[in-house]
């Protein structure tokens, strides 16, 4: 599929090849599929009424189709596009995960030891399991620690951004132990926060900086960040809204508070981003494009399955199959969703960025072009 169409006719089918119609004849089966999806997400966010929506789809490092739908600002009246900025939440930990991984590469740690090696306060957590194993960074990476998802801290989630490590430290001694570690999976929050901490400890730097250098700005990922403070991105930025099933009112207080702090919610939630950087992220992760900001072996030991985990690596949730591997995160934040996947036999991938309440249809699009590749 690399190559096979351009960003240009595909954005033009998608307006004009309507199912049914004598144009969608013309086109291919990977094509009429998104044309067919295009309007049912038209249709769906049109009747929403909340808020906007911006999809992509690629192959490897080719984004062959984008649009965005929608208001990215109901009062201003400012509609989305593809290039629309929202929150993408816990596909932050993929990113976090990734900067774990430079880090082994670099020698400054080493995936299986213990953390407490260059982060002690993590022995400060509730009531250990007797006689456990010491948590190393591949169990926090994998959700495999045995840790609570959120911490017991009153306010954890709340405060601004650059208090988040204060957060994590003051969050440690309230998190605690939900099964020993290695014993089963079990999804942790708070335990991606500590990974964050810990990376940033050993290698003697700020976390944030160390993602922007090493990750956004060698992938020209120019969109991604902690923080949006460029005019320019601030143009961009959508509203995040929230909608109340009971009444339907529409309200963006929540989500416009979160963008001066999260709390620790930073290394596990705290990236704004958009469909078109998300998509150049899943190309380095497929070692596709001009930069590898990773080696193919540690590529290979993100995408592995962590047991006794079955279907979570480091980072990224994994769907692993006789002809299929598909790879991505989802992510859920106050007025904010976000959803990443990929198949890595053919490098098939969708991205997704929405603040509406409508939620389409996205694993059922990546299938229908998988099935038409």
């Amino acid at each position: 599929m690399k190559n096979s169409m351009s960003l240009v006719r595909i954005s033009l089918l998608a307006t004009l090849a309507l199912p049914g119609s004598q144009a969608a004849a013309q086109f291919s089966a990977f094509e009429q599929a998104i044309a067919d999806f295009d309007a049912e997400v038209a249709a769906g966010v049109a009747k929403d009424a909340s808020g906007f929506l911006s999809l992509a789809v690629f192959v490897g490092e080719d984004i062959v189709w984008r649009k965005g739908y929608g208001w990215a600002d109901i009062e201003e009246r400012r509609p989305g596009t593809a290039e629309t900025i929202g929150r993408i939440g816990s596909i932050s930990k993929s990113v976090t995960a990734i900067l774990m991984m430079q880090l082994v590469e670099r020698g400054v740690l080493q995936i299986d030891t213990a953390v407490a090696e260059a982060f002690p306060p993590i022995l400060q957590l509730a009531d250990p399991p007797a006689d456990m194993d010491p948590i190393t960074y591949r169990m926090l990476a994998s959700h495999t620690a045995g840790l609570v998802r959120e911490p017991d801290l009153r306010n954890a989630a709340v405060g601004p951004l650059y208090g988040w490590e204060k957060k994590v430290l003051e969050s440690i001694p309230q998190t605690g132990f939900k099964t020993s570690p290695r014993s089963e999976y079990s999804y942790s929050n708070i335990g991606f926060g500590i990974l964050g901490l810990a990376c940033a400890h050993a290698a003697e730097q700020d976390f944030m900086i160390m993602v922007e250098e090493q990750i956004f700005e060698p992938l020209a990922m120019r969109s991604s960040s902690f923080m949006v403070k460029k005019p320019e991105q601030i143009g961009r930025l959508a509203v995040g809204y929230a909608k109340n099933r009971r009444t339907g009112e529409v309200s963006a207080e929540r989500a416009s508070r979160e963008h001066f702090g999260r709390g620790y919610k930073v290394p596990n939630g705290g990236i704004y981003s958009t469909v078109s950087d998300l998509a150049r992220l899943a190309a380095a992760m497929m070692g596709q494009g001009p930069v590898q900001i990773l080696t193919e072996a540690s590529r290979r030991e993100i995408l592995t399955p962590q047991l006794p985990a079955q279907e979570y690596g480091l980072g990224f949730s994994l769907s692993p199959g006789e002809e299929r591997y598909i790879v991505g995160h989802g992510g859920s934040v106050a007025g904010y969703n976000a959803y990443l996947s990929f198949d890595l036999q053919t490098g098939i991938g969708v991205a997704l960025l929405r603040t509406t309440a409508y939620n389409p249809p996205t694993g059922r699009l990546l299938s229908k072009l998988l099935q038409a590749n």
